[in-house]
């Protein structure tokens, strides 16, 4: 498909990849309730999902994915799902093992290629026989995950009509270069903070496979990613974990209709993560790049954002 164009044209403060991306982050507000449901896996772990319902009984439903360090009360992951109940699509938003409110209870948890974890999701979503049409969204570090699990050489259940990602790092060693710059010197160490609380926590409960002394000599986000994402999860080490993991690996693979938005100051996002040539010999795939949005912020004058209109345009565009 050809590269499509882009109707996103903010004004003001909100062409600034810093302004968008911190006032989409951290200062947006958004109405919603959501109902918390409890699953176990076939590991023996659990994942907390919230669901939020439209007005009106409904056989379709969206699925959707966090980023690095989120949870479904992200106000990105709200407003999607808010966006998508006021179209009469229930939605359920999945957060990470160890990303809701309590600990998971192995010492593994989530990373950018655990896509069998959204497989177990999906699964359950079937087992309660009411929904005909799925949709599944995936932000930034979920996008990732979304994108493998798509590509991937495995079955997928015949429901799910598409897909969206928003500001994926498709290629996560490039990624990582990028938000290692020094412009993005508090954004990474904020990142860094938030992760090294988590393990530090992790330590606690299992101190004979993590020393909180190895956590605090972590200095950056590949520290982290080559003492613990990576060994945890099967990988050699963290540059084994970004070759395998990247969804650059997928997308010529996926097999339904895919949205990818990602803006082009977007600063977390290094050239490999603008798949234009894989776009453009591709069915499947639809990228948009606009010139401004930053990472995930896509800020409008209503509240209804960019992304969520585009989106929630695309999907709906698939059904029958």
């Amino acid at each position: 498909m050809p590269l499509l164009s882009s109707n996103y044209h903010p004004t003001g403060i909100f062409k600034n990849a810093d302004a968008s991306t911190i006032y989409a982050g951290k200062l947006r507000k958004v109405d919603l309730s959501y109902t918390r449901e409890r699953i176990t896996i076939s590991d023996g772990d659990f994942i907390d999902l919230d669901w939020s319902k439209s007005k009106e009984d409904s056989e379709m439903l969206v699925i959707l994915l966090h980023g690095l360090a989120g949870s479904a009360d992200r106000p990105y992951m709200q407003g999607m799902a808010l966006a998508f109940n006021n179209l009469q699509w229930d939605s359920v938003a999945m957060n990470f093992r160890g990303c809701s409110e309590e600990m998971n209870r192995f010492f593994q948890s989530y990373h950018a290629g655990a896509s069998d974890d959204l497989a177990e999701v999906i699964t359950h979503v079937l087992s309660l026989k009411k929904y005909k049409k799925i949709a599944l969204v995936g932000f930034s570090l979920g996008g990732n995950l979304l994108m493998k699990y798509l590509g991937e050489q495995r079955s997928r259940p015949k429901e799910i009509i598409g897909a969206a990602g928003v500001s994926v790092p498709c290629d996560l060693a490039g990624s990582l270069g990028a938000i290692n710059r020094m412009r993005n010197f508090i954004y990474s160490k904020r990142f860094e903070i938030n992760l090294k609380q988590h393990l530090n926590k992790r330590a606690e409960l299992f101190p004979d496979h993590l020393d909180k002394s190895k956590v605090a000599s972590c200095n950056s986000l590949r520290d982290i990613d080559e003492l613990y994402t990576s060994r945890a999860h099967g990988y050699k080490n963290a540059d084994d974990y970004y070759a395998q993991a990247s969804a650059q690996n997928f997308l010529e693979d996926i097999e339904v209709p895919t949205l990818l938005i990602s803006a082009k100051n977007d600063s977390f996002l290094s050239p490999g993560c603008y798949p234009e040539e894989v776009a453009e010999n591709s069915e499947n795939i639809h990228l948009e790049m606009p010139a401004f949005g930053g990472h995930v912020g896509f800020v409008t004058r209503t509240n209804v954002y960019y992304h969520e209109k585009r989106v929630t345009e695309f999907i709906s565009s698939l059904l029958d």
